[in-house]
């Protein structure tokens, strides 16, 4: 029975987008309609609707919700105040709180009783804090959420998770709530109901001691056990801790959710001088990033404090975004769990972080790439975040999924596709780290070579490709490329470590599989296809110029550009391909990749499209959520951020794109190479 059952017991949550639109779900019918009738077919696994009976759905809008991080565990809050997605210890645990994928598993709520739309959120700049203000009838309330960061605690022994350098800084494995009454009076409830392992279990609640302030919840062998503790009394309610209390004027509180050793504060003193150090903490850290004195400085900064926020300390590795099965397609099967390290992020994540200037981030997720590329094993595609090579799927049905739309998936049975793009990647990542050394390490030259040798041996074999298609393998045009990045950048560090003879034989091969794709991937248009011998447009053929396959003024790369920009676009913004021209195994349609449209901004720069580009980027800047956070893709028409959120990939095609533009305005293009990387030679 769907879990959804479960909604009567709370009240339908009416939650600011939500509100605002009154707008339903729908499959596009042409590439510009905006008709938003009724919705057919969106229920859950028992037949109850997802939508409440005004009509307004009963999820809020992927884009609208607020995310929170200590670099090893994350968080969505919802405009109404509830966690309504966690997992720990570690991202890709089993869920505490999965209400964004069905209204009956388990959330985290603090705010007014009697009001779920807040009158503004904001994140404290510089930082990972969450502000929410509210208005009552009565009075004005003000709730600040953060993931703590304390100072390092392995002191005594060595951490178990930590590969990578220790720090001064660490998570503190606590989730803190500050409430302060600003004006008037407010009465405040507090609703903690986890549903550990994907809401699969439940909790038993107990006292920690004979008041009332601290609460402990068992939650069995799937996660840590869950301890409250506030400055406000505690009721066990059935699987339920709750709390409330009248706020007046000037009078404040904390909640705080603990699930490792830190003990949580237990004054709203403490809370505050704990919140104080998270803030510093977040302002130092983006204090050591560069950024221009620009009017888009605050897409850049916002986008780099996702990215930390979704990286995993103690390995390095970077998370594709924070959930898993957040639909493609409203109502559809294109759901997907992206909580694990893809390793084709690696040259996008290296070039972002560069140019920013944060080699730190950028140095661990490297480490991370040489951790699971050693002893000569065979390379994946992605990984776990401790580098962990199994990631079976499997599907949740007693969920509903977000506004029904099934299955709900665990896991991502694309581990163990074969995918050719990934040697180009690993191998450019190498020559990024190498150039910003001047040098090779000894120790990246096994990898390297292991890497090259695999290209060599596979590219002319067909694979799923970039898009990681479950229809039939073939050709994919970009996968041939990114073989002949393996093989040119192999060549170059072969250079660079002084080995001509490798230098000479992969440059070779290198030239073998340029002639092959300019032969055998460019139609008669000269347009660079999506597989060999059709000519389906696709997204990923943006990196031609962009990878240095071919120069920008090849006529060639011109017409792709622009090909894709008229053809393979809606309302404007870019697809990955068209569902109907390519068998990648799936039902329906799909939105905008926002990230093709951001590879489009900087390949429109290449070409000296730079008006075309600059408007491009306004425009996709614009459809940012009001925090500034992107999920994997935009329905034409209504803006409306569909896929897993909030998306790396999105945030990491924003920087460098965003850096295109304001390095061509500034004529610093051709000095400091794409991306702020040298340009290779």
């Amino acid at each position: 029975m769907s879990l959804m059952t479960l909604e009567s017991i709370e009240p339908v949550e009416a939650d600011a987008a939500s509100t605002a639109s009154g707008t339903a779900p729908r499959r596009r019918k042409t590439p510009k309609s905006t008709d938003r009738g009724p919705v057919k077919g969106h229920t859950s696994s028992d037949g109850a609707s997802p939508r409440a009976w005004d009509g307004r759905s009963k999820f809020p809008h992927i884009g609208e919700y607020g995310f929170l991080s200590d670099c090893e565990t994350n968080a969505l809050i919802a405009p109404s105040g509830s966690v309504e997605w966690m997992c720990v210890p570690r991202p890709d645990s089993p869920s505490i709180f999965a209400k964004i994928l069905d209204r009956g598993a388990g959330y985290f709520r603090v705010g007014p009783h009697g009001v779920r739309v807040p009158v503004a959120r904001r994140y404290l700049p510089g930082t990972l804090i969450l502000e929410t203000t509210w208005q009552t009838p009565t009075g004005w309330l003000v709730v600040r959420d953060a993931m703590l960061m304390g100072p390092w605690h392995d002191l005594e022994s060595r951490s178990g998770t930590h590969r990578r350098t220790p720090t001064d800084d660490d998570a503190e494995h606590i989730l803190m709530r500050t409430i302060k009454c600003v004006s008037g009076t407010v009465d405040l409830e507090v609703v903690c109901e986890p549903r550990p392992d994907y809401a699969r279990s439940e909790v038993d609640w107990e006292y920690e001691n004979s008041g009332y302030s601290s609460v402990v919840a068992d939650t069995g062998d799937s996660n840590p056990n869950l301890h409250l503790r506030s400055s406000l009394r505690f009721g066990l309610e059935g699987k339920r801790a709750t709390a409330r209390t009248r706020m007046t004027e000037g009078a404040t509180h904390f909640v705080a959710m603990s699930w490792g050793s830190q003990s949580a504060p237990t004054t709203y003193a403490g809370a505050l001088d704990a919140m104080w150090r998270t803030e510093r903490f977040w302002r130092d850290w983006i204090t050591q990033g560069e950024f221009p004195d620009h009017p888009w400085r605050a897409y850049l900064q916002r986008s780099a404090l996702t990215l930390k926020g979704l990286t995993y300390s103690p390995t390095g590795a970077l998370i594709a975004a924070a959930t898993t099965s957040l639909p493609e397609t409203p109502g559809g099967e294109r759901n997907w769990d992206y909580r694990y390290a893809w390793i084709r992020d690696s040259t996008f994540a290296l070039w972002g972080l560069y140019t920013l200037g944060l080699e730190r981030e950028a140095n661990d997720f490297f480490a991370f790439i040489q951790d699971v590329c050693r002893d000569n094993r065979q390379l994946q595609i992605m990984y776990g975040v401790g580098g962990e090579e199994t990631l079976e799927e499997f599907e949740l049905p007693h969920l509903s999924g977000y506004e029904g739309a099934q299955p709900v998936r665990v896991g991502n049975a694309a581990y163990d596709q074969r995918q050719h793009d990934v040697w180009g990647a690993v191998l450019d990542s190498v020559w990024l780290h190498a150039k910003s050394r001047d040098q090779l390490p000894e120790s990246l030259w096994p990898i390297l070579k292991r890497q090259v040798e695999e290209a060599t041996k596979h590219w002319h074999e067909p694979d799923r490709g970039i898009w990681e298609v479950r229809g039939e393998p073939q050709h994919f045009t970009s996968s041939k490329l990114m073989c002949w990045v393996a093989m040119d950048r192999g060549a170059k560090l072969a250079r660079l470590y002084d080995e001509p003879d490798y230098a000479q034989s992969w440059q070779k091969i290198a030239d073998e599989i340029a002639d092959d794709i300019c032969t055998k991937g460019v139609d008669e248009r000269g347009v660079f296809t999506q597989r060999y011998g059709d000519p389906a447009l696709d997204a990923s053929l943006l990196l031609v110029p962009l990878l240095r396959f071919l120069p920008p003024d090849d006529h060639r790369v011109r017409a792709t550009v622009l090909a894709i920009a008229d053809e393979l676009t809606e309302d404007g913004l870019v697809l990955r391909y068209r569902t109907e021209e390519t068998d990648d195994g799936l039902q329906g349609e799909e939105g905008t990749f926002t990230i093709c449209s951001f590879w489009l901004v900087s390949a429109l720069v290449e070409i000296g499209e730079l008006e075309r580009a600059k408007s491009l980027c306004e425009r996709l800047l614009g459809y940012a959520s009001s925090l500034n956070l992107y999920a994997e893709e935009i329905e034409p028409g209504t803006g409306r951020h569909l896929g897993n959120f909030p998306q790396a990939f999105t945030h990491l095609a924003l920087i460098n794109a965003v850096m295109h533009v304001i390095k061509a305005e500034t004529g610093e293009a051709e000095k400091g190479g794409y991306f702020g990387v040298p340009r290779p030679v």
